[in-house]
């Protein structure tokens, strides 16, 4: 069969790493695709906001699954675009990509069915949430209602910093329309967890845990970032906190989206977060998580794309989702100065160390050929995801920060304390 990938980061690089083992896949398309993503699949230059480039693509080429890897055009209605031209293609539709498009319609739900969540209001007016927070307990939250390319969510520890939120998210659009609305929300503490699920509408299958270090610095300072690196399983995702999140929030969600009639097909990734008083949605995301993919798919034992087609056929339960007994973590190399103002262009060596290496991998996330159309360039921020597997936890990252060292390039910037939290567990 043929498939075509939509994206061009870590995430669809790891997407493609995962298809390519299927021996269902003849071929493979990515749009628009990286440096790295075209060792598997053919890159074409079709933006994945363009819907009708890419429906007509798909067309033309006799597509037989199309996968989203992205959040906008999942958000903006891609997968209505290729169902109304009767092709098949993994992702929610719009009316269900919402969940992730609007934190407001998310945190309705989740109030509306009883789902674990923090307490919050909506505001429509800098006017009426700088009123509220007048008389609201801090350290609070404010989170851009849109998509704010997963830093849109603001800390405020005093009343002032709060005030300065509003201002930023509202009034100077510091992330354009996605500030039009924003969710003023109660801080919770605890441990941040998150879990991936496959989803076919009514059947859930809950993929293996991971943990995310969004912030740029080591000990979780300064800019909050796409991801900075991850781990999988969480050592604080207990039999006990599972159970409670089966019995109350996965399935749960699911249930809720089909009674709005919002039926649910694709990824459900809940970023849960571990109170004293259990665990509850800090949000959700309505696709794949980067770089959460990154360490996940390489200790997922099935064919992925027999997972998708389920996905979509609506026969999820007759699939029994395995993962492999480690552990593997994923380190970013990035450009010194993201995820403000960083330079790129620079070449990169010690990739093929990796070809000679089991258990190591390494996932582009910002590269692009040189014209010599061979030597590999830094293009972005987030450069490259370095993930190891290991027996245990401590002994996947001791791999993953010794593969670290096999890359070079000019400006290269690492946090040096991914997967610290292991050491605590």
């Amino acid at each position: 069969m043929k498939v075509l990938i939509v994206g061009s980061g870590g995430r669809e690089h790891a997407i493609a790493w995962k298809v390519a083992q299927s021996p269902k896949v003849t071929k493979m398309y990515c749009a628009p695709g990286n440096a790295g993503i075209s060792e598997f699949a053919e890159c074409v230059p079709i933006g994945a906001m363009e819907f009708d480039k890419l429906v007509s693509f798909a067309k033309e080429k006799e597509i037989d699954l199309t996968i989203i890897g992205m959040d906008d055009p999942l958000v903006g209605g891609v997968v209505d675009a290729f169902e109304a031209e009767g092709l098949k293609v993994f992702g929610p539709r719009k009316n269900a990509a919402i969940l992730e498009g609007s934190k407001a319609f998310s945190k309705d739900l989740m109030k509306k069915y009883n789902i674990p969540t923090a307490a919050y209001e909506t505001f429509a007016s800098a006017e009426d949430a700088l009123a509220y927070l007048e008389t609201a307990d801090m350290p609070i939250v404010l989170k851009a209602d849109g998509l704010a390319l997963g830093k849109g969510v603001l800390i405020c520890q005093t009343l002032e910093e709060a005030k300065a939120g509003v201002k930023e998210l509202m009034e100077d659009k510091k992330f354009g329309s996605a500030g039009d609305r924003i969710v003023v929300e109660e801080f919770m503490t605890g441990r941040e967890v998150s879990v991936l699920s496959f989803v076919d509408g009514k059947t859930i299958k809950i993929m293996t845990s991971a943990q995310d270090h969004k912030r740029a610095g080591d000990g979780d300072t300064g800019l909050n970032t796409g991801g900075m690196g991850t781990f999988s399983p969480s050592p604080f995702y207990t039999a006990e906190v599972d159970e409670f999140c089966k019995k109350y929030i996965y399935q749960a969600t699911v249930d809720a989206m089909a009674a709005e009639g919002r039926e649910f097909k694709g990824i459900i990734f809940f970023g849960l977060m571990l109170t004293e008083k259990g665990p509850r949605v800090l949000e959700y995301n309505a696709r794949f998580g980067d770089p959460e993919t990154q360490v996940v798919l390489p200790r997922m034992k099935n064919d992925i794309v027999e997972v998708f087609e389920a996905c979509v056929d609506g026969t999820l339960d007759q699939i029994d989702l395995q993962f492999e007994d480690n552990a593997a973590v994923c380190v970013v190399l990035a450009s010194d100065g993201y995820p403000v103002h960083y330079e790129k262009g620079f070449p990169i060596s010690g990739l093929d160390t990796f070809k000679e290496k089991d258990g190591y991998y390494v996932f582009h996330a910002g590269t692009k050929f040189a014209e010599d159309g061979k030597t590999f360039l830094t293009n972005g921020g987030r450069v490259l995801g370095v993930t190891a597997l290991g027996e245990n936890l401590k002994a996947a990252r001791a791999n993953a920060y010794e593969a670290t060292e096999w890359i070079q390039f000019d400006n290269k910037y690492m946090r040096h304390d991914i997967g610290k939290a292991i050491d605590e567990a």
